[in-house]
């Protein structure tokens, strides 16, 4: 019975010292925002198939488990880069993304767990400086840039999904031109919006001449037919109505019927009030 007990004392003399030589490589913890991949290096190396998600895991100590964070992450950049003119130009760029959840073991087999800088900020360094040099100074500066942020976003993007990487977006926070081009560059967009104003009131002043020569031309048309639907026989029936309205109000007059106006229409030849 003795020899039980000190086999059974040495026994977890021996795994509490397993433990506390081994616990930290075999009991794992993934939070809500880590993904990990196991090496198996006695069998079959590593697992890119297989994802660990969140949660507690427990391993053999002779294995070990690279844990990613998949979270979105951020890089902002300062760069110099050639215009399509050979100009040089200044950018600021923030790039947002994260891994692919499902791929980080072919990212750690390709890049490692650095690979933001061993891939995606020299992939997107790569497309800011190609893409620049497709536009001129002032179109990335006004015209095109949101243009140009979308392009990079396009072939930057590209690369890096096909390296295991969502680019989530890309933000051209600055660009910084030499003084007397910014200054140039801005006393043309003042001429040219100036330029702008100046046409819309011409456009707007042509319009309204045009109406008033459309309604002119309508209210000619209408005096016109007016004008020639009043014959003397249409007149005089008018006349003739107009006076059998006047002699029957209260106001004492004389009525001349007959031929003694130039039209033969009726006469008034008093009215008192």
């Amino acid at each position: 019975m003795k020899g039980k007990y000190q086999k059974l004392i040495i026994f977890g003399i021996v795994a509490v010292f397993f433990l506390v030589l081994f616990g930290n490589s075999m009991f794992i913890k993934l939070e809500a925002t880590e993904r990990g991949v196991i090496f198996r290096q006695f069998t079959t190396g590593l697992d890119k198939e297989n994802v660990y998600e969140p949660g507690f895991h427990i391993i053999a100590p002779w294995n070990d488990m690279y844990v990613f964070n998949v979270a979105e992450q951020k890089i902002e950049e300062t760069m110099d880069v050639l215009d399509k003119n050979g100009l040089s130009i200044n950018i600021e760029i923030t790039v947002r993304f994260f891994p692919i959840y499902n791929s980080v073991g072919y990212l750690y087999e390709a890049f490692r767990t650095d690979y933001a800088n061993v891939l995606v900020i020299p992939e997107v360094r790569s497309s800011v400086r190609q893409v620049a040099g497709r536009y001129s100074a002032e179109e990335i500066y006004s015209t095109k840039r949101s243009e140009v942020e979308q392009t990079i976003i396009d072939e930057a993007g590209k690369k890096l999904r096909d390296n295991h990487i969502e680019m989530k977006a890309l933000l051209i926070r600055s660009i910084n031109l030499p003084q007397d081009i910014r200054q140039a560059i801005e006393n043309k967009l003042k001429q040219e919006q100036e330029a702008l104003a100046y046409q819309f009131r011409l456009d707007k002043e042509k319009s309204e001449a045009e109406r008033k020569r459309i309604a002119a031309e309508g209210e000619a048309r209408a005096n016109n037919i007016i004008n020639n639907s009043l014959t003397p026989n249409l007149l005089k029936m008018r006349g003739i109505e107009a006076t059998l309205e006047l002699s029957k109000s209260q106001n004492s007059k004389t009525v001349i019927v007959g031929s003694a106006g130039s039209n033969g229409l009726p006469l008034i030849l008093g009215s008192d009030k």
